[in-house]
């Protein structure tokens, strides 16, 4: 895996991020760090990215269990420590997880096999993070 960071300076402290797989992301930093709040800060595309992989292996999950799971929201709030490096001290997931005849069980043995062991980013975000997660269902 690989990802190459340009900055743009003529915006300020804006970045473009060309992936590996071949798509670009752009990152800006907010004004009083002197950029133009034109796009997500790099921290919170780690957030993003971390709610988007775990996100990823809970809709796979479900689908190899043969449950019929039709949606799946993670909404992410995180705590950042105040003094440098500004890790990510706690992080809440809150996943709301749509389909026909979802039941607890398989819903939460699937989020706790993501956070266990197959997503890479909120695994390593728990080296510095505690991480927390609730979920409910919606019928599809």
């Amino acid at each position: 895996m690989e990802c190459t960071v340009n900055w743009i300076p003529a915006a300020g402290m804006g970045f473009v991020a060309e992936t590996g797989s071949g798509h670009t992301l752009v990152m800006d930093g907010a004004p009083d760090g002197g950029g133009r709040n034109l796009a997500p800060r790099p921290m919170e595309t780690v957030l993003a990215g971390t709610a988007g992989c775990t996100a990823y292996d809970v809709v796979l999950i479900l689908k190899r269990g043969r449950h019929a799971v039709t949606g799946c929201q993670v909404k992410v709030s995180a705590e950042r420590a105040a003094v440098d490096p500004k890790v990510f001290t706690s992080i809440h997931m809150h996943f709301v997880v749509s389909g026909t005849e979802l039941t607890d069980g398989p819903v939460a043995r699937a989020i706790q096999m993501s956070h266990e062991k197959y997503c890479s980013a909120s695994i390593m975000l728990g080296k510095t993070a505690a991480i927390t997660t609730s979920f409910e269902i919606v019928p599809a």
